[in-house]
């Protein structure tokens, strides 16, 4: 866990919006991680606080093996992501595509901690809930493959929608802005740069 403020100096809490930053691949080095890295290093230059975590070194079962019938203890690296999480006021999320939807330890990573009584609580026996995290906004901060037209009209975006709509709506997120850097495979380095330019670019604005 970081923590670091304006000119990398540890801030007085309050000094900047709270920002958790959670990377949601597990691979350990990647354009996800230069992005997420340029994004905070931009927040950080406007005095706002960053914290992250890296899905990829944290230690949990990501399989949600009895449902929700919260039977299943958590972690403690999943009880401090609930902390950090009722801790934020902005969240940034960074992830890649893989097979139209989310990586298996993000998905993992939500259906073990946006759990109900966290982020969402259903009333009663209606089909009516409480979106517990309510108050928070969101960034997305998303790598893929597939040129983003294609991904949209021709698959649907499903992983945009079951992102923005499905978790972090459900629970009371507010999407704010969705950034896509695509297509990676074919890019080059000099795309790529423009594209770490741009992610820090959107720090600056958190």
């Amino acid at each position: 866990m970081t923590e670091t403020g304006k000119s990398g100096a540890t801030p007085i809490e309050g000094d900047g919006k709270r920002i958790l930053m959670i990377l949601g691949t597990p691979k350990t080095s990647s354009l996800c991680q230069a992005l997420g890295e340029a994004y905070a290093q931009g927040a950080r230059n406007e005095g706002h606080v960053v914290r992250q975590l890296k899905l990829g070194e944290l230690s949990f079962d990501p399989v949600l093996r009895d449902g929700y019938d919260q039977s299943q203890p958590l972690e403690p690296d999943l009880l401090e992501a609930q902390r950090q999480i009722h801790w934020a006021e902005h969240l940034v999320f960074v992830y890649p595509v893989w097979w139209g939807g989310l990586p298996a330890l993000l998905k993992g990573f939500f259906d073990r901690v946006f759990l109900p009584g966290f982020a969402f609580k259903y009333r009663g026996r209606s089909q009516l809930w409480d979106k517990l995290l309510s108050g928070r906004t969101a960034d997305l901060l998303v790598t893929l493959d597939t040129p983003p037209w294609y991904f949209r009209w021709i698959y649907g975006a499903p992983a945009h929608r079951q992102m923005t709509r499905t978790i972090l709506g459900f629970s009371g997120i507010k999407t704010r802005r969705l950034n896509e850097f695509a297509p990676v495979r074919p890019s080059s380095e000099e795309q790529r740069q423009s594209w770490l330019r741009h992610a820090e670019k959107l720090g600056s604005r958190a």
